[in-house]
């Protein structure tokens, strides 16, 4: 099976539901949500970042977020990086490394704004889709996320002005809010939401408009913590609940020689 072109990940964004993106956070990790037949995969960058020791939200894992673009990049799924805030202040820079991430086979790009300044924010979004115009590029406010939600739409507009693909506001849970967002966007670029297990489900979304509803750090999260209570429980002398996979389950998920030759090209 051959990997999605960009364009259909731009068409996942218009499909008859929301694009439900997983997101990973190694190779393995990624090939076990690609074999339960999801057409997109992004990246978490927290999950990155805390697998190698790092800050998240820093700008420490430029180089590792290539190489993990470089590793999943031919994968059977359209791939979305998530880059921060862009690795750098440089809108060329930026752009630069969409370029890589592109040419690394990647699909899409997030790009957070932390709450900084707009402009610079529409200005790396504008170099982005300079460098790579295939890219599809969900710039992310973090209006909600970091604050009360102030300054929302003029971000937004801001943003799909410079260009972007798709918009996400990680945050609200709130029907209402939710629902006031799709409108003011009136299809120009798709909603993308953070899903929540205290907001609306994921049907519930759909019928609110938003185009995409993305895990973040979730599924790593929720890894992490099965696994601390697994150690735990069996030091208590409790067996691990759930399924766990194979030694040769997991070893199964190695890419090829083919594939690793062709990363290396």
């Amino acid at each position: 099976m051959t990997a999605p072109t960009p364009a259909d990940f731009h068409r996942l964004h218009h499909g008859p539901a929301p694009l439900l993106l997983p997101n990973a956070w190694d190779h393995a990790s990624a090939a076990a949500l690609a074999a339960e037949g999801f057409a997109a995969i992004g990246t978490t960058s927290l999950g990155v970042a805390a697998a190698a020791g790092l800050p998240d939200g820093a700008a420490a894992t430029r180089d590792l977020t290539l190489r993990l673009a470089l590793a999943l990049g031919s994968g059977p799924f359209a791939l979305s990086v998530d880059a921060e805030g862009g690795f750098s202040d440089d809108p060329a820079e930026v752009g630069e490394f969409a370029r890589e991430l592109y040419a690394a086979g990647a699909a899409g790009i997030n790009l957070e704004d932390g709450l900084g300044d707009t402009a610079l924010h529409a200005a790396k979004i504008a170099a982005v889709k300079a460098a790579a115009p295939g890219l599809f590029v969900n710039a992310r406010t973090d209006t909600y996320w970091l604050g009360d939600g102030e300054g929302t739409r003029d971000r937004l507009d801001a943003y799909r002005q410079a260009g972007a693909d798709g918009v996400f506001v990680p945050g609200p849970a709130d029907p209402d809010t939710i629902a006031s967002l799709v409108e003011f966007l009136d299809d120009d670029v798709p909603l993308n939401i953070l899903y929540s297990s205290a907001g609306p489900t994921v049907d519930r979304l759909g019928e609110l408009g938003v185009r995409r509803v993305s895990l973040g750090s979730l599924l790593y999260r929720r890894a992490l913590g099965a696994a601390v209570q697994a150690a735990v429980g069996i030091r208590a002398g409790r067996s691990p609940q759930g399924r766990t996979p194979t030694y040769g389950e997991v070893s199964a998920y190695a890419p090829t020689a083919r594939q690793r030759a062709r990363r290396q090209s």
